[in-house]
């Protein structure tokens, strides 16, 4: 089972850097919810959209992925550690290393909730602010 998980990780890693919302969106529960340090918890739905609107091109460097080697009867975890280069809507690039929690039901292939995990300081202090919120 796990291999289809980790499959559904690399997926949207690919559809991430493709710029892809919908196949993003996709790849989740339809409740599926995204924890992320500029925004708090959001639908995926609604999640990926404003990172759309935030972004103009990104580049993804994956460093590894990880599975939890027993899932729980009802949760299954996978982690995805990689490097984002991450062009901003006005043109300005910020780079940092981020690790994705992903969570999964138990038989399913979708994700029901991603943790997003990076240290925000730098990239606040290079671009200001929150560069996710509404303009």
């Amino acid at each position: 089972m796990h291999q289809r998980q980790l499959d559904t990780v690399r997926h949207y890693l690919t559809q991430l850097q493709a710029g892809n919302t919908a196949a993003m969106i996709d790849a989740f529960e339809v409740d599926g919810l995204v924890h992320s340090p500029f925004l708090g918890e959001m639908a995926a739905r609604d999640f990926f959209p404003r990172l759309a609107q935030a972004s103009r091109q990104s580049v993804i460097t994956v460093h590894d992925l990880f599975f939890t080697v027993q899932p729980t009867e009802d949760m299954a975890r996978a982690a995805a550690y990689f490097r984002y280069d991450w062009t901003l809507a006005d043109g300005r690039v910020v780079s940092f290393n981020c690790v994705d929690l992903f969570e999964f039901h138990a038989g399913s292939d979708r994700i029901d909730k991603m943790h997003i995990v990076y240290d925000t300081h730098p990239l606040r202090e290079r671009v200001g602010g929150n560069v996710l919120d509404d303009r």
